[in-house]
């Protein structure tokens, strides 16, 4: 367990902005539950959702990056690591969650450039809470689901939060594919895996100019 309260590359929670963030919003909480509810809350409508145009160089996957953006917003996978983050600052183990997604909460505009409704990678939290593992899924932040007519997901730190509501009771984001659970973001997979479903997204001039070339030869070696 002492895995998952330390500090990685990514969940840098040895961060002094990500430790004052965190000391910030458990004022007042007295245990761990109520402390993961109220890092849950902050990072989820804190930080708007956008998926649009993902920055996937390393330096821009650490929680501390998120909150030094110009603009309050980030994508799933950068909200998830924040609130991991937070936890290891507060004595809370975290891990993080991927899998694939289909029936995303997403706008037609994020369907269109895709060119599918699955969602690739998509990002969750996992507190370790009264003996066990709970998942917690920050990114749609209560704004844009209310835009959206879409219940936003709530998180009472005893059961998971993760299957998030697509359209008020008519349809439900499922998952297709269950990556696992990790200690820091597995960042060679999280691209590869883009690249794999999204190839039209990440050529090979914007894949050099961000350093990770080598992924997409990699992947045109294996797969054509």
């Amino acid at each position: 367990m002492e895995l998952y309260l330390k500090p990685t590359y990514f969940i840098d929670a040895d961060h002094p902005e990500v430790i004052a963030f965190a000391e910030k919003h458990i004022q007042g909480k007295e245990n761990a539950t109520e402390r993961a509810i109220a890092l849950y809350y902050a990072v989820r409508d804190g930080f708007r959702y956008n998926p649009h145009d993902p920055d996937i160089r390393h330096e821009s996957l650490k929680a501390s990056h998120l909150l030094n953006r110009v603009k309050q917003e980030g994508y799933c996978i950068e909200k998830a690591c924040l609130l991991a983050a937070c936890g290891r600052v507060v004595g809370i183990p975290t891990r993080l969650g991927f899998g694939n997604v289909r029936n995303h909460i997403g706008t037609g505009k994020l369907e269109k450039s895709l060119g599918t409704n699955l969602l690739v990678f998509h990002g969750y939290t996992e507190f370790f809470l009264e003996g066990k593992w709970v998942k917690a899924t920050p990114a749609f932040n209560k704004s844009l689901c209310e835009r959206l007519n879409v219940s936003p997901l709530e998180f009472d730190g005893q059961t998971d939060s993760v299957f998030q509501e697509y359209n008020r009771g008519k349809a439900y984001m499922v998952f297709e594919h269950d990556y696992g659970q990790f200690h820091d973001v597995p960042h060679d997979l999280f691209v590869q895996e883009l690249l794999r479903h999204y190839p039209h997204l990440f050529p090979r001039e914007k894949m050099a100019a961000a350093g990770l070339g080598w992924a997409y030869d990699y992947l045109k070696k294996e797969f054509g």
